[in-house]
């Protein structure tokens, strides 16, 4: 079945960046969206941005608004996400998720990777 594999998490200082990577593999079809959801220490895991196969983009959240975003290479199947101007509360685990559906929401995505931690601290 489909699987995801994030990388490019560590540790930054505030006001720093970095760059995710979702990286698609062993699939029939291409999922619809690929999305990016931030679960912070202790909080509920939320929707950070999606992006569909033909660059249809969902989001941002306003916390992010201006500092991330996506984009991604279908001739690789990665979705990349760029993260700028880190904050201490940008700080958590990092998923990518995939769904066939229409839709990018927590019970619409029905392949998740493991995450890729980021922190952010002085």
């Amino acid at each position: 079945q489909l699987e995801l594999v994030e990388s490019g998490g560590g540790l930054v200082q505030p006001g720093g960046s970095l760059r995710l990577s979702c990286e698609a593999s062993d699939f029939v079809l291409e999922p619809s969206i690929i999305g990016w959801f931030h679960q912070a220490p202790g909080k509920e895991r939320e929707r950070v941005l999606c992006i569909s196969r033909s660059g249809r983009i969902t989001g941002p959240t306003d916390s992010v608004k201006g500092r991330f975003t996506i984009s991604g290479d279908n001739a690789k199947n990665t979705v990349y996400l760029q993260m700028n101007s880190l904050k201490p509360e940008d700080t958590g685990l990092y998923y990518c998720a995939a769904t066939y559906e229409n839709k990018c929401m927590n019970l619409t995505m029905a392949y998740w990777g493991k995450g890729t931690l980021v922190t952010v601290s002085a």
